[in-house]
């Protein structure tokens, strides 16, 4: 199960940063293929390597493993904006969202 989640929303959260695998790689003091080693299914992370992964994608592991959040650091960059907010922008901000999801729908 996890021998194929974990490549493919590694490469999704990945390509979301916008950085290729041999730069996240080596951004992690690993060998240039590392990362691409995961994606293509030839090795699973080590747990510290897997702390370290989510450290460097902005998300905790838990948002790595929640497959119904799809930008899980962009999703936690709003969060942290929204908690400056007062009470009024904070309501107007959750309507605008709630206009927005029932257009998508």
């Amino acid at each position: 199960m996890y021998e194929d989640f974990i490549p493919e929303r590694l490469a999704k959260l990945r390509m979301q940063k916008g950085v290729s695998a041999r730069d996240m790689s080596l951004s992690l003091g690993q060998a240039n293929n590392y990362i691409n080693n995961i994606e293509n299914r030839k090795a699973l992370p080590a747990m510290q390597s897997f702390f370290y992964i989510c450290e460097y994608l902005g998300i905790t592991p838990q948002e790595f493993f929640d497959e119904e959040t799809v930008y899980p650091a962009l999703l936690q960059e709003i969060i942290d904006e929204a908690k400056c907010l007062e009470q009024k922008p904070l309501k107007c901000l959750l309507g605008i969202m709630k206009e927005l999801n029932a257009k998508e729908k």
